[in-house]
């Protein structure tokens, strides 16, 4: 039994003939004969009552019906929407805490103009794990900060952002911008190893003979902005999150001397992976934000 024979049951029950059926359905009498036969063969009992001057349908072939068009109804349904399958298909994303803090409420809003019904699941995580729930399939695409990752991976940059040190007003500090040596001498209150902002300080550092140890390490910026404004130390994060309290006098940026920290914003994806409708849409409203 299939699908094909559960439509001639249902156009034979209605048609009341097998040979209104078979006009409708655009068979031979004898093709609609054979499928009919073969259900009764499988059931163990007749369907139809043959007449005079056409067919009933028995108890046995009503009960049939009855759950044949909740499958057939199903079915048609599904038909109806599969040129739009793709659309509805939800789109898993990946985000750094950083991106997920600013331009990707925007890219999600730009989303929702253009296909209202797609489902984008996301997942906020350190640029490191966002990497590895891409690799391992779990995403369709990452959003991350820093370094271009190798391997299977299809990178597009969206956008930038520099790193600034910053403390209280108050913090005491020497006139000339610090060096390197100096800013590791001060009590640091710096994001976790891993993240990006904590890379790319530690590579910068690096170059500079230089070694981060912090007072404080943390996964949440917000923690780290706070203690700098209690006068605990110096921070160091994007511009994106420092150029309120900056701008509120509740912190000042603290001058280095030579070092211009960046971060770029990368948006990755399996190049062996086909884009589906919704993919692509997320992609040109994460290409839009640079605009």
């Amino acid at each position: 039994m299939n699908l094909r024979h559960l439509e001639i049951l249902e156009a034979v029950a209605r048609a009341g003939t097998f040979t209104g059926a078979a006009q409708k359905l655009f068979l031979t009498q004898s093709a609609v004969s054979h499928a009919v036969a073969e259900l009764e063969r499988q059931a163990g009992a007749p369907l139809f009552d043959r007449m005079p001057r056409g067919v009933r349908l028995t108890p046995c072939g009503t009960l049939l019906l009855e759950e044949a068009q909740g499958i057939l109804a199903a079915c048609r349904e599904l038909e109806g929407r599969l040129a739009g399958l793709e659309e509805e298909a939800p789109v898993k994303l990946v985000s750094s805490i950083t991106i997920a803090s600013f331009p990707l409420p925007e890219i999600l809003r730009r989303v929702r103009e253009i296909l209202p019904g797609l489902q984008v699941q996301v997942r906020v995580v350190s640029a490191a794990s966002a990497v590895e729930i891409l690799q391992s399939g779990e995403a369709d695409l990452a959003l991350i900060e820093g370094a271009e990752p190798k391997g299977i991976f299809r990178s597009e940059p969206f956008g930038s952002y520099r790193l600034w040190a910053a403390c209280a007003p108050g913090f005491p500090l020497p006139a000339e911008p610090l060096t390197p040596r100096e800013l590791c001498a001060a009590p640091l209150l710096l994001r976790e190893r891993g993240s990006a902002i904590r890379d790319t300080l530690d590579s910068t550092l690096f170059l500079a003979n230089q070694t981060a140890r912090p007072l404080w390490e943390s996964v949440n910026s917000t923690a780290l902005i706070q203690a700098a404004q209690a006068g605990l130390g110096i921070t160091v994060l994007p511009d994106l999150l420092l150029a309120e309290p900056v701008a509120q006098k509740r912190l000042r940026v603290v001058a280095l001397d030579g070092v211009d920290m960046r971060n770029e914003m990368l948006a990755v994806r399996n190049r062996n992976q086909r884009p589906s409708r919704g993919l692509r849409v997320l992609l040109d409203a994460v290409g839009g934000i640079t605009a």
